[in-house]
């Protein structure tokens, strides 16, 4: 019944133990060198007549011990695939050894056995199978006993020996059944490690995508002031063509510096948003900062404020991108910080620097580096073929971003 109730009847948990040991090469270095302690260890054991003394009808190794000396060693080898059986032959191989009387003192092939049974039964759904395979390791020393009243001897004489074997027996099923628990957890905790991996970075990409849309949106509503814009200046320009040339051709180079920046912004952003290479989104007057630090600091926030006129129009891509990534600074600094942030915005000739700093009471929780709002922050960066980053030290957490202007390599 044991082994029936070996691999063909449970899969799964050889198959589990087959996991315990991912690299195949190692698997069978060590299979070679158990096997060969296990059969070095029987045929030298006979040989010498045992441990101790051996008695007057002790059998020397000939050509049928070295037989059952292989079978109680060699079918280690499958020990892994079918623990069962292999229990069953080594066990019995070894019982063949006791009743033709050649000296096994130290059955180490069916200890070896019995672990590995333990962990492959150990932890089976069937109550029954568990029961059945404890049995049968358990029952090996009976049926020592059994041979040797069979063989005449004086089974009491050994009684010592034999409840030593029964409690080693046992404490080699709890080893097996414990390692195979710490082997199960190991992969599940492995598991769980590459769960969180998969849906942190599950989590960054939809951040990410929902930040491409709202970048989407905003050049939506960038094209579509643009085009009423050029749409009153061409209306001005036909209507004052004849009356007045030179407003008209006013309205025109108008028409042609909106068109030329919309187009260019467009141009920008379709490439990015196709290729994930550099570039970014739309409107916001670089003034509109102060009046977004004004709302925070009605809430109670306390912000202090380096914020530059830039030396030349910002495209709206950057203006924007400045918005939202000092917006959501200030945003993090309201949750996490202890109430107070310093917004530094200093415009160059060719790149706009960001920086937020606010201090993080102790024990209070961290501005997520990895949340969707970093994550957004820096897709917008990116996106602009900027870069952002974030640091905490000293109980202060400071964000810095630097934006490329139009024209400028990244």
């Amino acid at each position: 019944m044991i082994r029936r109730c070996g691999a063909a009847a449970y899969p799964q948990r050889v198959r589990r133990l087959d996991l315990a040991w991912p690299q195949r090469g190692r698997e069978r270095l060590i299979d070679v060198a158990i096997v060969g302690v296990v059969l070095g260890w029987t045929i030298l054991m006979v040989a010498n007549g045992g441990l101790g003394t051996p008695g007057p009808a002790t059998r020397r190794l000939d050509a049928l011990g070295v037989v059952l000396s292989c079978a109680s060693a060699l079918p280690l080898f499958a020990r892994r695939r079918v623990p069962a059986t292999t229990y069953a032959i080594t066990a019995l191989a070894t019982l063949s050894l006791l009743y033709l009387r050649f000296p096994v003192d130290v059955p180490l092939g069916v200890a070896v056995a019995a672990y590995t049974l333990s962990m492959a039964y150990g932890a089976n759904p069937s109550a029954v199978r568990r029961r059945l395979a404890l049995l049968a390791v358990l029952a090996f020393i009976p049926a020592v006993a059994v041979v040797m009243a069979g063989n005449g001897l004086a089974v009491w004489e050994s009684s010592a020996e034999l409840l030593s074997w029964l409690g080693i027996l046992g404490g080699i099923w709890v080893a097996g059944d414990r390692t195979r628990l710490r082997r199960e957890q190991v992969a599940h905790l492995r598991e769980r490690v590459e769960r969180a991996k998969h849906d942190a970075e599950r989590e960054r990409s939809l951040a990410a995508a929902q930040e491409r849309t709202r970048i989407a949106r905003e050049l939506h509503d960038s094209a579509g002031h643009a085009i009423n814009v050029i749409l009153v200046q061409a209306g001005a320009a036909r209507l004052l063509h004849e009356r007045d040339p030179q407003r008209s051709r006013e309205a025109l180079h108008t028409i042609e510096e909106v068109a030329r920046t919309t187009i260019g912004e467009i141009d920008r952003m379709v490439r990015v948003l196709r290729e994930d290479g550099v570039a970014g989104p739309p409107p916001a007057d670089p003034g509109a900062l102060e009046e977004l630090v004004a709302r925070h600091r009605v809430t109670g926030l306390r912000v202090t404020t380096r914020i530059e006129p830039p030396r030349r129009p910002l495209p709206d891509s950057v203006a924007w991108a400045t918005y939202r990534i000092v917006q959501e600074a200030l945003t993090n600094a309201a949750r996490h910080g202890s109430g107070e942030a310093d917004v530094a915005v200093r415009p160059g000739a060719d790149v706009i620097e960001i920086s937020v700093t606010n201090p993080v009471t102790p024990g209070e929780p961290r501005p997520a580096r990895s949340g969707h709002g970093i994550i957004g922050m820096r897709e917008r960066a990116t996106l602009l073929g900027g870069t952002l980053e974030t640091t905490e030290r000293g109980g202060m957490f400071r964000l810095r971003a630097r934006l490329p202007l139009p024209g400028v390599a990244a």
